[in-house]
């Protein structure tokens, strides 16, 4: 699967106009890390296009019948996540500290079960989700409130 999968992320990487680009596949986290060399257009638009190749390479995936797989590109998820959890690890010491609720900004549904898997581990926070569609976010409360 991974390397008919690898070709058709490469069909579509070419097509979109890049051509300095290599990608890499780890079967451990089922990640395809692609690296373009194209820093102007990438700039502007990285977040979008690992958003977008991703959903695109999962809609055809999952048409074959193949499982989930993530498309990462010049490390943007990578560092992403990365961020996510640091962001969620301040608002867990913040909520802790003073005993009151922290809201954490607008995030996807992929980063909101980032922040709620890291601070399951915290047994004096619980976490939720609140609002509508873009405006999604997670909220950490102390046990308390």
């Amino acid at each position: 699967m991974n390397n008919e999968a690898q070709e058709i992320l490469q069909q579509l990487i070419s097509l979109m106009g890049f051509s300095d680009f290599s990608i890499t596949f780890s079967e451990e986290s089922r990640r395809f890390s692609v690296f373009i060399n194209d820093g102007h257009f990438l700039a502007r638009h990285l977040a979008h296009l690992v958003n977008d190749l991703d959903f695109i390479l999962k809609s055809i995936l999952k048409k074959k019948g193949w499982g989930p797989v993530f498309v990462d590109i010049n490390n943007y998820r990578k560092e992403r996540e990365e961020l996510i959890i640091k962001l969620a690890k301040a608002g867990a010491r913040k909520a802790i500290l003073t005993k009151e609720k922290v809201t954490l900004p607008p995030m996807n549904a992929y980063e909101r079960r980032i922040v709620h898997l890291q601070l399951a581990t915290y047994p004096d926070l619980k976490t939720e989700s609140e609002g509508e569609g873009k405006e999604r976010r997670v909220v950490i409360k102390p046990l308390e409130l």
